[in-house]
């Protein structure tokens, strides 16, 4: 009888921790990497019931495998369209859209580099071969610079030197690496690789750039996920993103 005891009371114990224990999903887009890995260590430092799981692409890509069913709770875009899309498909509720940090869009060239870039209009230079940009369907930092390409009157001046990419990073590294002449990223891409690539200028957006986070709706997590925006939303979460090189809503 005290041996099945045990038992008892170890299985009990057991279930209890497992119903503590909490694996949270986080999709978010590339650019937030950094920061939210610092963001997500401070997080779980201080709910050592929960381990964050992150998962960072494009994020026109991170929403289509929730779509197609990947299990997320928390989803994170780069652009306020990519959220829009997200409620359409009733992957995330309007009501828990919340925009927590915004940034810009600058051209970079290597560190290297001895092009000087100084208008958009530049990039129609002969001396100008390879333009890295994400792709304008899933990528907002593509999608972003094909618009002011678009305002501007250059987009068929310079559509076929542009090198895709399957992400913002993926743009920067090409840039860093000296793979190609200039590129589109965030300015807090072009903060963490400063040294190896140089701000040619800043460039305007037709509207802002906002990043929105929000519950997916599927979550079986729901109160941990809160947990989470309400941390990214909160002084200690906005100091991070201050550091790593965005800006306040």
């Amino acid at each position: 009888m005290k041996h099945l005891n045990r038992i008892t009371i170890a299985l009990s114990f057991f279930l209890s921790v497992s119903s503590w224990a909490a694996d949270l999903t986080v999709s978010a887009a590339a650019s937030l990497t950094q920061a939210f890995q610092e963001m997500g260590s401070q997080f779980e430092a201080q709910n050592p019931g929960t381990k964050l799981r992150f998962n960072f692409a494009a994020s026109g890509a991170l929403l289509q495998q929730i779509v197609n069913g990947a299990p997320v709770d928390v989803l994170a875009c780069a652009d306020t369209d990519t959220m829009a899309k997200a409620v359409a498909k009733a992957v995330v509720n309007a009501s828990d859209s919340k925009v927590f940090a915004t940034n810009r869009l600058v051209l970079v060239t290597p560190a290297k580099s001895d092009l000087a870039l100084k208008q958009l209009s530049d990039l129609k230079k002969p001396e100008v071969k390879r333009i890295a940009m994400g792709v304008p369907a899933s990528v907002p930092a593509g999608h972003y610079a094909q618009g002011v390409l678009d305002k501007a009157g250059l987009w068929a001046d310079v559509k076929d030197k542009i090198i895709s990419t399957q992400n913002v990073r993926q743009a920067l590294d090409y840039v860093a690496r000296n793979e190609v002449d200039a590129g589109f990223v965030y300015a807090s891409d072009a903060q963490l690789m400063a040294g190896k690539v140089n701000v040619a200028l800043q460039v305007a957006t037709a509207s802002a750039i906002q990043y929105p986070i929000a519950k997916v709706a599927s979550s079986t997590q729901a109160a941990e996920a809160q947990k989470f925006i309400a941390f990214v939303q909160s002084e200690a979460g906005q100091a991070v993103l201050k550091k790593n090189g965005f800006t306040a809503p």
